[in-house]
């Protein structure tokens, strides 16, 4: 079977608006030659005019074998799992989105060496807008705390800053369903270009999922101009099968994913997965009470990175995990994704 390139990708994803926009097209490139013209706006990349493999006829297919929308993920919500549990961070961590569990699992492993790198995202802090990161030092990820999956980023584009930039060995992912396709993909892969980024990625975690958001449409458009919030008075954004607004003084908003319908990123609407079935661990406030992390330990990997993080005394498990509801959610997520 000939080796599938670009111009293959473009027309079974790009051109049919299933672009997650994880960005992993753009990192595993060898060319440098596809990119992303619009951070926040653009719907898919775009090639700059070269592709090894269409101009050259070299073997290459890094980006089609890396992207997580050219195979459908099938399975059940919950996905292969060893235990779920219900844990939370011992630690102070200001701008926790539930328990803080994957901070604490995230610093414990800096701390102790089991990773040099964290790829995640972070955000302006006065305007809320994302953009990923490469964070190697255990303060800065208690600083970079709260997950930001509400707004799209090419997250996994930052892998090839982590990777082929500064040569990090031991790499961490925290990302949304379809960057831990993404990496996954790269994981498993035998495409030699793949080999470099997968052989370096230690850890994966996946951050639950309904949909992600256009920051110029939620923020800029519902909630700055229809709503008058400004963005400098939002403490935290958060998905619970509706979208829930904390203010900096305490107050809050409550807007039904329906009224957000606009704001979706078309992409999202071609993804099943609502729990991040490929990771090591996954993580998201569904199933557990408030101020608990619900975690899905997937495979020894994840389990190892659990019970290091609660040997530090900075992860404590407790509670109990409501598993019907996360099936529920995931299958309403399910059902609105259109047949293939």
């Amino acid at each position: 079977m000939a080796t599938k390139s670009y111009a293959d990708l473009k027309a079974e994803v790009w051109d049919r608006g299933a672009c997650a926009g994880c960005g992993a097209c753009v990192a595993v490139c060898p060319a440098d030659a596809i990119c992303f013209d619009e951070q926040g706006g653009a719907l898919s990349p775009r090639n700059i005019g070269y592709c090894k493999q269409q101009n050259d006829e070299v073997d290459c297919g890094a980006c089609y074998d890396a992207c997580p929308r050219v195979q459908a993920i099938t399975g059940d919500v919950l996905g292969n799992y060893l235990e779920i549990v219900s844990a939370r961070a011992t630690l102070e961590i200001p701008r926790r989105q539930t328990g803080g569990a994957v901070t604490a699992i995230i610093l414990t492993a800096l701390e102790q060496g089991l990773i040099d790198a964290v790829v995640t995202v972070t955000e302006d802090p006065w305007t809320k807008k994302p953009a990923s990161v490469v964070i190697t030092q255990a303060g800065e990820i208690v600083h970079h705390a709260g997950s930001r999956y509400n707004w799209w980023v090419p997250l996994v584009a930052a892998l090839k800053t982590a990777v082929i930039g500064r040569k990090f060995e031991r790499i961490a992912v925290i990302g949304v369903p379809c960057v831990v396709q993404a990496v996954h993909r790269i994981r498993e892969s035998e495409n030699d270009l793949l080999k470099p980024f997968g052989k370096r990625i230690r850890l994966v975690i996946g951050l639950f999922c309904t949909e992600t958001f256009d920051y110029r449409i939620l923020m800029e458009g519902i909630l700055q101009k229809e709503k008058q919030i400004e963005t400098w008075n939002i403490d935290r954004l958060d998905v619970r099968g509706k979208l829930e607004v904390t203010m900096r003084d305490g107050s809050s908003l409550t807007l039904p994913l329906e009224r957000l319908q606009e704001a979706i990123r078309p992409g999202c609407r071609h993804c099943t997965d609502f729990t991040a079935v490929c990771s090591d661990i996954s993580a998201g406030g569904v199933g557990s009470k408030r101020g608990h992390t619900t975690l899905i330990v997937r495979n020894d990997t994840g389990r190892t990175f659990l019970k290091e993080a609660i040997a530090r005394n900075n992860l404590v498990e407790e509670g109990s995990v409501d598993t019907d509801a996360i099936v529920r959610l995931g299958l309403s997520k399910a059902r609105r994704t259109p047949k293939r």
